[in-house]
């Protein structure tokens, strides 16, 4: 298990360019399966699960040519369906939630498809059930082992169905959208998620040949067509990471441009960030972050306190809300953090809390931050990453405390974050990477 050792108290600066965005990328490589021409994707992160993606479609049958470090293409003539009962397939799958999205292309392109429960962050529970009941509407048929835990789902022929989603679930709409590419008909999707990663999957789509009504909507309208063919298709910045740059530069009061953010994707996140105080200008498609030696956090019109909740697209992304969280830890005033959507994404509270910042953790899904105005710092201790965001919480927190602090299981970070130690100390950041 690998460590850093961070170093913090230091200002940082200068120009800091986001990644490829990882939800995005999980979904585009799925797309490919729907088709046996070439899928040439560029911008993609270099990260733990976009690359363990990469190796599975491989493992399945997908031959995959790396061009460049941030260029793949994928082509599938066929898929090896043997190696879905091996050990390895088991392994792969349970590592990364977003192999679940090879389903529905399987589905469509081939008739069958199986999966085993997959992994991904422990921040509460995470069912499936929009995923097979969706694809259900479409006419498949699915058997569960639960013992090995392991759903096998068969179609003659898909045939498009109107369907209203019980949650606007991104991985969900992705799934049941690329299967209904080639289902027979039309395929009506109500309470679609619409974030801007299935406009960008959607979009991509319709350049293969799909026809996709309502993008940008939570109603689209598929109208299956026959095959679908090749495409190539760059990535948008990564959001969360541009919302945790954010968030280090306020925690740091340090003078940092963040580079090609896509600002028109952004939604409202240059705005809750400037309801917690913090100064930030979009300069072309750049945004940038003056230093500030103090942000003060907004109050509702009639003086109650702040509440930021996370909510389905166009509502903030709950990926950005333990990042809110750790910067409201040094601002003036106080907030209420409402987490919705898991249960266990706000347990890493325990960590700042020993750290020396206030928080009064409510229940599984409330925390009432009480803002310190920097009049006490931040401490540096030991503590370990429970899952991707709130890793990179911790790591934005150690870089504004006093002193040394250590960071275990960052493997949770590398998932998500591309070389985010290379790429911190290129703006001033001290931080070593540690073998364990």
């Amino acid at each position: 298990m690998n460590s850093f050792e961070i170093t913090g108290g230091k200002k940082l600066g200068g120009e800091i360019f986001p990644q490829g965005a990882k939800n995005e990328a999980l979904q585009i490589i799925c797309s490919s399966i729907l088709t046996a021409e070439t899928v040439t994707v560029h911008n993609l992160p270099n990260i733990r699960d976009v690359n363990k993606l990469i190796e599975l479609l491989q493992a399945i049958g997908t031959r995959v040519v790396r061009i460049s470090e941030s260029s793949c293409s994928f082509q599938t003539d066929d898929i090896d369906f043997d190696y879905f009962q091996t050990p390895d397939f088991r392994e792969k799958v349970g590592s990364l939630r977003g192999s679940i999205m090879i389903l529905g292309p399987m589905l469509a392109r081939f008739g069958r498809g199986i999966v085993y429960i997959p992994g991904g962050d422990k921040i509460g529970r995470r069912r499936l059930d929009t995923h097979f009941l969706g694809l259900q509407k479409l006419g498949a048929t699915f058997e569960y082992n639960q013992k090995d835990q392991i759903f096998s789902a068969t179609a003659q022929s898909l045939t498009g169905a109107y369907m209203l989603l019980d949650e606007a679930s991104v991985t969900a709409t992705a799934n049941i959208v690329m299967a209904a590419t080639l289902a027979k008909g039309v395929t009506t999707i109500f309470n679609a998620a619409c974030e801007p990663y299935i406009v960008q999957l959607c979009t991509m789509l319709v350049s293969m040949g799909a026809l996709i009504n309502g993008i940008g909507s939570n109603l689209l309208t598929i109208t299956g067509v026959e095959k679908l063919g090749g495409n190539s298709h760059t990535l948008l910045s990564d959001m969360i990471e541009v919302g945790s740059f954010i968030g280090l530069a306020a925690m740091t009061g340090s003078e940092i441009t963040i580079k090609n953010v896509n600002y028109h994707h952004l939604g409202l996140i240059p705005e809750v960030f400037k309801r917690m105080g913090i100064r930030l200008e979009k300069r072309d498609d750049d945004i940038f972050v003056p230093a500030q030696e103090h942000y003060e956090i907004e109050t509702f019109m009639d003086g109650s306190i702040m509440t930021i909740a996370d909510a389905p697209w166009p509502g903030f992304t709950p990926d950005l809300i333990s990042i809110v969280l750790v910067i409201a830890t040094q601002a003036k005033g106080s907030v209420l953090i409402h987490q919705k959507m898991f249960e266990s994404r706000l347990f890493f509270v325990d960590k700042l809390i020993d750290m020396g910042a206030r928080i009064i953790l409510c229940d599984p899904h409330r925390a009432t931050v009480i803002g310190l105005d920097r009049k006490y710092q931040l401490r540096g201790i030991r503590m370990s990453s429970p899952d991707i965001r709130a890793g990179v919480a911790l790591l934005i927190a150690a870089l504004s405390a006093e002193g040394k602090s250590v960071i275990d299981n960052i493997e949770q970070i590398d998932r998500g974050y591309q070389q985010i130690d290379q790429r911190l100390i290129q703006i001033g950041a001290e931080i070593k990477r540690i073998s364990g």
